[in-house]
């Protein structure tokens, strides 16, 4: 078997000595068959120039005006996974940086094994975040208004209504791939397409919109508003993987 392709992991900080420790990270190996991390440094500017690059550590332990700086990447390159590193105890802001995309936040106290551990599971597929604040931004995302969540449902493809359906039941995109039989970059070309025709920003937003819109079958194990049989399990909380 061919060695896999190593993950280019870019990292910006302004500050140059939290840059040489964000870099120190990457002197252990990967986990047993996950792909290389090589990290990659520079402006903000050149990270969103490399179309190679799939994850972008943002420490904004100096940046004022960091959810406007990730409202920008996400414009820019709505497909980059983001690892921010902000400052500690800002409940509002972890949730705002995960709505507005992050898949991992960490606050500046992080050591750097904490921070190895985030990016392993973002590479790995799924997002990283303190749990107290799960519930919290569940509740948020359902409160959504709800001329956004009423309006016409968007034409699906059958196969995109199958990968949504596996989403719903909390499948990572290398799940999906293997029940589909189809590879896993084709499962993020469709999870893209499925954010942009729901006007999903996340992959958490996909999942409310999809619970609330008629976008899967009525006897979906998760469709909202159905009663749940005596001891059929509840919705795993996976919901947040990726």
């Amino acid at each position: 078997m061919r060695n896999p392709e190593p993950a280019l992991i870019g990292l910006v900080s302004n500050e140059p000595m939290r840059l040489e420790g964000l870099k120190s990270i990457f002197d252990q190996p990967a986990l047993n068959g996950r792909p290389p991390l090589r990290p990659v440094t520079g402006s903000l500017a050149e990270m969103l120039s490399l179309a190679t690059l799939e994850y972008l550590v943002l420490d904004m332990h100096a940046n004022q005006g960091g959810l406007v700086i990730l409202d920008s990447v996400r414009r820019a390159r709505p497909a980059l996974r983001l690892i921010v590193i902000g400052p500690e105890g800002n409940d509002e802001l972890v949730m705002e940086c995960i709505i507005a995309g992050a898949r991992a936040f960490l606050d500046n106290s992080a050591d750097a094994a904490i921070v190895r551990q985030a990016i392993e599971v973002v590479t790995g597929g799924s997002i990283w975040a303190p749990r107290r604040l799960l519930s919290k931004l569940i509740d948020r995302l359902l409160k959504i208004p709800d001329s956004a969540l009423t309006n016409a449902a968007p034409h699906l493809t059958a196969r995109e209504k199958e990968v949504l359906d596996l989403i719903l039941l909390a499948r990572s995109n290398r799940e999906i791939a293997r029940q589909l039989g189809i590879e896993e970059r084709t499962v993020k070309a469709h999870v893209g397409r499925l954010m942009r025709k729901t006007g999903a920003d996340n992959r958490i937003e996909l999942s409310m919109r999809a619970l609330n819109l008629p976008l899967v079958a009525h006897t979906h194990p998760l469709a909202p508003h159905r009663g749940r049989t005596r001891g059929q399990a509840a919705p795993s909380r996976r919901l947040l993987s990726d």
